[in-house]
């Protein structure tokens, strides 16, 4: 389970640490707090992409460290004892951003790249976004969502790897058919277009990269003269630049600020464009002090990429794709030499490989078909007690023809719904709103929860567009799921918050030029003033309190 948040430095949090523990967790704060901040800064402890935007202005780094406690026999344990990482059953995952755009990753103060970091993650953690409902409307979720409640898996990975052997074997055949020609000419058109490619000598990239460098050089006047207008616009001109226009906004709307502190946010909104305004102009001018002609560089370039249009074009295939073809090529010249090899034996093995994938293929659709029946039922009770009452739910899986098997097997995965009396079943792609769908999402979490292998579970929002008694049921069901999983949601639901055995409030504070975000674990006290804050109203009465009491009471139920 995950153990520990802390975050430095990271968009508006200066520095924070969140003790976590078992059951439900909830976080909820004001618009605008930042409450999704912390999930966002568990995914790139978790792998996502690092964009130096995020690191807090006026620091050098950001650093996101999360620990996860967990015992020997969790898969993650396994994963790092296999890779020389374990720590008996603790687990550090650290990720350090960096203002000027890099970033390191580390797994118990071993640095690793950030897909290590990735894969791992998927281990540990699930994290339901906004707008993760999304994906149920692509097929391979739908298909994945399937397999993960029938436990089938490992067989649709292995019909995955029996699809690649037989087409592997396939391709190989083609070969060998396209070689009982003349042999010898092959060779010789080979070996020649092998020569050539190796006296070029393209490396990856390098094509790509002598097109850029050729642009710049073919118009390096065109280029200096319109960086020179655009830093005088922008920055150099004294008194109507950018930068200068909005400095001397920046500077008035602060004189401002002590007659409306409510100004903070677009002072401190101003004063971000102020600071990146001259960091564009630094990154421009140190640009254009490098940018000098060479043609003699230039010559040379063209020269280069013009044989390499003329090797590509001869080839059919793109300049840029030009240093794999050498590999490629002496591939094929080994396989001509071992073409001595009996055409009839590999006929058999094609022949074995399609049977073998044919085999577990359909054995894959028969336990998708009855696992899908499952599904639906446990989807469609989950729907209607989530305010959808004449919801009906199926997972359909319809076959597929010889000719259109693939790697997913002999069927395509379809989720359908009907929500309204009278109407036939359709796609969910094109029946379910966005509300239906956030609900439709969640029941599905829900069922899901019994079969996922992550251990914590993340839910950001995804109550969005659901209130009333409705937003009361979907507490039960995360305080449901809560009781198998390790679960933290960020909500702006009391019905939602007032389920949770721990109650953290997400809070920015500002002292007029800067902001930050802080988080705090809430006592029975303030937990009652936050839920009636949530509750509204101008002002907090007792019988709002009383309400927030009585939410409590019924949550922890």
């Amino acid at each position: 389970m995950l153990r520990l948040i802390k975050v430095k430095n990271y968009t508006v949090i200066d520095e924070v640490e969140v003790n976590l523990q078992s059951g439900l967790s909830v976080m909820t704060g004001e618009t605008g707090a930042g409450k999704s901040i912390l999930v966002d800064a568990l995914g790139l402890a978790l792998g996502n992409r690092a964009d130096a935007s995020t690191v807090r202005p006026g620091t050098e780094r950001a650093e996101i460290s999360v620990i996860f406690e967990f015992s020997i026999d969790h898969p993650a344990m396994s994963w790092l004892i296999e890779h020389g990482l374990d720590n008996e059953e603790t687990c550090l995952l650290r990720r350090v951003i960096y203002a000027e755009g890099r970033s390191r990753a580390f797994i118990n103060s071993s640095p690793v790249t950030r897909q290590d970091l990735r894969t791992l993650g998927t281990l540990l953690v699930n994290i339901h976004g906004q707008t993760a409902h999304q994906a149920l409307l692509h097929g391979a979720a739908q298909r994945e969502i399937l397999d993960d409640h029938g436990n089938t898996s490992l067989l649709a990975k292995e019909v995955a790897k029996n699809f690649s052997s037989w087409q592997t074997l396939n391709e190989e055949l083609d070969i060998q058919n396209k070689n009982k020609g003349d042999q010898q000419l092959k060779f010789e058109l080979l070996n020649f277009q092998i020569e050539e490619l190796e006296t070029l000598n393209l490396k990856e990239g390098e094509v790509e990269s002598l097109e850029i460098e050729r642009n710049r050089l073919a118009h390096v006047d065109k280029i200096s003269s319109s960086l020179n207008k655009i830093l005088e616009d922008t920055y150099e001109r004294d008194e109507a630049s950018a930068h200068h226009l909005v400095s001397t906004a920046h500077r008035s709307l602060d004189g401002l600020l002590e007659l409306d502190a409510s100004l903070s946010e677009p002072l401190d909104q101003l004063n971000q464009i102020e600071i990146q305004l001259r960091e564009t102009a630094v990154e421009l001018l140190r640009y254009r002090d490098d940018l000098e002609p060479d043609p003699h560089r230039l010559e040379w370039i063209e020269t280069r990429l013009s044989k390499a249009r003329e090797l590509a074009t001869r080839n059919k295939i793109e300049s840029k794709n030009l240093f794999n073809l050498l590999d490629h090529l002496k591939n094929k010249i080994e396989k001509l030499k071992n073409t001595s090899d009996s055409l009839n034996t590999l006929l058999k093995s094609v022949a074995e490989a399609k049977d073998l994938y044919m085999q577990t293929a359909k054995q894959l659709t028969k336990m998708r078909t009855n696992n899908a029946s499952s599904l639906s039922e446990a989807v469609t009770s989950q729907i209607i007690e989530l305010g959808l009452p004449h919801g009906r739910f199926r997972a359909i899986v319809k076959d597929k023809t010889i000719e259109q098997a693939d790697a997913t097997g002999l069927d395509w995965i379809e989720f359908q719904v009907v929500l309204n009396p009278g109407q036939n079943f359709g796609p969910l792609s094109k029946v379910a709103s966005g509300g239906e769908l956030s609900r439709i999402s969640l029941a599905l979490e829900v069922v899901s929860a019994g079969f996922l292998g992550v251990s914590t579970l993340i839910f950001d929002e995804v109550d969005a567009g659901i209130g009333g008694g409705v937003a009361e049921i979907v507490g039960r069901r995360l305080s449901d799921i809560a009781s198998k999983r390790q679960v933290l949601c960020v909500t702006h639901l009391p019905q939602v918050a007032s389920q949770g055995l721990h109650h953290f409030r997400i809070h920015k504070l500002t002292d007029g030029k800067t902001t930050r975000t802080n988080v705090r674990i809430l006592q029975s006290k303030e937990r009652i003033e936050e839920l009636s804050r949530m509750l509204g109203g101008v002002e907090i009465t007792d019988t709002t309190r009383a309400h927030a009491q009585e939410m409590v009471q019924r949550g922890n139920h």
